[in-house]
């Protein structure tokens, strides 16, 4: 009933098993992909013609996890899997980035592939997973793809490369300082496709280091995939790519010359309007036949691409005049709200991003649910791009895959120059609304975040700035490495490799490219441009903030202080009946851990004060030979009851009351008295015994005692 195949090798110290024919045999190749006891199953399916009128390759890749997969049941009122997780967006993005520029240029047929975790040992992330049964799927399908590829983490430990580090190993590396690297590759046989990375200012050269050796481990991947598809991959889907070097010929004889001129204009919008009014120019001089060619808009591209790209190559002068490296002219501004927490305007060139810092407490915190368990995160960076900042109209909707991920890669680059949380216990969180674009808003972000944070009295490790890289490489082997892209750069180019990080390395590593793949050569040369052009915007960025900023006073104080874990009980008390009145009666917010940590927050100095003097009431325990000033609560025959320390009372015996004999002991206090006693220790039961008559009752000084 079933024609199954299954192909499995050793890697990285695990079994990895890519098995096909048994389960979505409707699907065009349907293919389970295990490492360890992480499965993921992939789905392809094509459609077999092209929809009329489209002028795009309408690819989609969606990755999701089934709570099953590690035996669990989502939380929330619903009890089901809903709308995409931040991990499933990014890693739909993940595993979309390096499949899309391999299907044959032209081809335009519906495509998606669908990626399911159905199980998760807790130690093999299952993205790794995804991509590797995605890659085999596709390299079944029969569609025109020109893969496989194969893909993998590598770590970074003690100066070793490691190659698929456990989830526990990546979570929360700013945590965790022995790993200093969270990086992904994915490439083919020869190149590498795409790299994502969360760094801890590495070097360029181990960055390229963790590249090169990334791209060696996947070559047995790639190997098993190859070895599957000769033994059952379906015949090659029948397509050709279209030819449209007649209505190509024909544009550019009527065109070139416009769209040459407007590309030499250096104002984007003046620029833009210009390219509009060539193209209108264009089409009406084609007759009506031609103005109906399916190919119309691919050959218009391909005519503005050559212009572009040509230019640079040839001359080395860019569309917007600068030569390869130059950055745009950079302005840094700070304090521009004047009640956030922290603000900065970080603009360069026509891009543009303001970015505003809010610190909150431990209430403030994200809580995220995910298949290897509740965690909660104290850093947040949200990234918004509206219609406006490229001067169009749109739909004002909530952030979608391109938001999420140009967020998370921000995130990534701040991450890593974080203050450790016991050092800075606020959660803080970064919003980058992008006000102009014109090239890496994301790396604005960065910038802007940075100087933010720092606005607002948050003690980076240093500041962070990111730059975005192109690449234009033409068919006879000539490239050009560009730094600081502008939009239409980036749309026309060959590669988006945007590197982030402080003045001593690198905090984080993006690249995506169009092409089947670049070499060791031009990845060693885009690092090194790269690192030049960081330093430069440091050196702008400095220019605006020397130093942090004063800590607003409008953002909460947060006071930590550390107690024996066994009093936490009793700072609680019973249905939280102690913490609620200290909240209610100090003011000051109040968060207790498992583990002892208490912070106090309010922006008034006095509550933080009050909530602490409550709490150490209560869960501090008094020392011996300290002098306390108390309230007599109880005068018995034999002595009286002081309440010195919180809610804690003592015994005066009668003998310990003076240092001449008394009658009884009303002839010395009397209740709701202030008196002065030292804490002499304990008797065998635990009771604590006080004296007044060794302690000065005006000065509080200590006396000797009588003989």
């Amino acid at each position: 009933m079933f024609d199954e195949v299954k192909k499995s090798i050793e890697w990285g110290g695990e079994t990895l098993t890519l098995e096909t024919g048994k389960i979505a045999r409707q699907a065009d190749s349907t293919v389970i992909a295990t490492l360890g006891e992480t499965s993921v199953l992939a789905a392809v399916v094509f459609a077999k013609k092209e929809k009329p009128g489209m002028d795009f390759f309408p690819l989609t890749v969606n990755y999701q996890e089934k709570y099953y997969a590690a035996g669990k049941i989502p939380g929330g009122f619903f009890k089901r899997e809903a709308r995409p997780t931040e991990k499933e967006t990014l890693t739909a993005r993940l595993i979309d980035r390096p499949i899309r520029p391999l299907f044959i240029p032209g081809f335009k047929h519906e495509t998606q592939v669908t990626l399911t975790v159905l199980s998760h040992d807790l130690e093999n992330d299952p993205d790794m997973v995804a991509m590797i049964a995605a890659s085999a799927a596709l390299t079944l399908s029969g569609a025109p793809f020109r893969g496989p590829i194969g893909s993998c983490r590598v770590g970074f430990v003690d100066g070793e490369y490691v190659l698929n580090p456990s989830v526990d190993d990546m979570h929360e590396l700013r945590n965790n300082p022995e790993q200093r690297l969270d990086l992904v590759v994915a490439g083919t046989k020869d190149a590498v496709m795409m790299v994502e990375s969360e760094a801890y200012e590495l070097s360029e050269a181990e960055m390229l280091g963790a590249v090169q050796f990334a791209h060696d481990s996947i070559q047995p991947v790639i190997d098993l995939i190859i070895d599957m598809a000769e033994e059952c991959a379906k015949e090659p889907f029948d397509f050709e790519a279209p030819d449209y070097s007649d209505i190509l010929g024909k544009i550019t004889a009527i065109g070139e010359a416009d769209i040459r001129a407007a590309f030499a204009i250096t104002d984007k919008q003046e620029r833009t309007a210009a390219i509009s009014a060539a193209r209108e120019k264009i089409i009406e001089g084609l007759s009506e036949e031609d103005r109906e060619d399916a190919n119309l808009s691919t050959a218009m591209k391909k005519l503005e691409s050559s212009v572009v790209r040509g230019d640079i190559v040839n001359t080395g002068k860019r569309i917007d005049g600068r030569d390869l490296s130059t950055v745009r002219p950079i302005v840094g501004e700070t304090g521009l709200l004047p009640r956030t927490h922290g603000s900065a305007l970080f603009t360069r060139g026509e891009t543009q991003a303001l970015a505003v810092t809010t610190l909150g407490t431990g209430d403030d915190e994200q809580m995220i649910d995910a298949l290897t368990g509740m965690f909660r995160s104290n850093f947040m960076l949200h990234y918004n791009f509206p219609p406006y900042s490229v001067g169009e109209c749109g739909r004002m909707m909530g952030p979608g895959r391109r938001e999420i991920g140009h967020g998370k890669l921000a995130w990534r680059a701040l991450q890593a120059v974080l203050p450790a949380p016991t050092d800075f216990p606020y959660t803080i969180r970064v919003v980058s609304e992008i006000t102009e674009s014109n090239g890496s808003s994301s790396m604005a972000s960065v910038c802007g975040g940075s100087l933010s944070m720092m606005d607002a009295g948050v003690p980076l490790k240093a500041p962070v700035a990111g730059v975005a890289m192109g690449l234009i490489l033409e068919d006879d082997g000539k490239y050009a490495v560009l730094t600081d892209i502008l939009g239409d750069e980036d749309h026309l180019g060959d590669m988006d490799f945007k590197v982030a990080g402080t003045e001593n390395g690198i905090t984080s590593l993006q690249m995506d490219i169009k092409v089947a793949g670049i070499t060791t050569e031009i990845m060693e040369k885009a690092l090194a441009q790269a690192k030049d052009g960081r330093l430069h915007i440091l050196d702008e960025m400095n220019k605006a903030l020397s130093e942090t900023g004063a800590f607003s006073e409008h953002a909460p104080r947060i006071e930590t202080i550390n107690i024996n874990p066994e009093k936490i009980r009793e700072v609680i008390g019973s249905g939280g009946k102690v913490i609620r009145e200290i909240v209610e009666t100090s003011g000051a917010k109040v968060d207790i851990n498992d583990d002892g940590v208490i912070k106090i927050a309010s922006s008034n100095g006095a509550q933080i004060e009050a909530a602490r003097e409550m709490i150490m009431s209560i869960a501090a325990e008094p020392e011996v030979g300290t002098v306390y000033t108390g309230t007599v609560v109880k005068v018995m025959d034999f002595g009286a009851f002081v309440n010195f320390f919180g809610k804690r009372d003592g015994l005066v015996h009668v003998s310990q009351m003076a240092n001449e004999r008394v009658g009884h002991p009303k002839d010395v206090v009397s209740e709701g008295q202030s008196v002065k006693v030292k804490l002499m220790g304990f008797d065998d039961r635990g009771k604590v015994r006080l004296s007044m008559k060794v302690v000065d009752q005006e000065t509080g000084e200590e006396i000797a005692a009588a003989e």
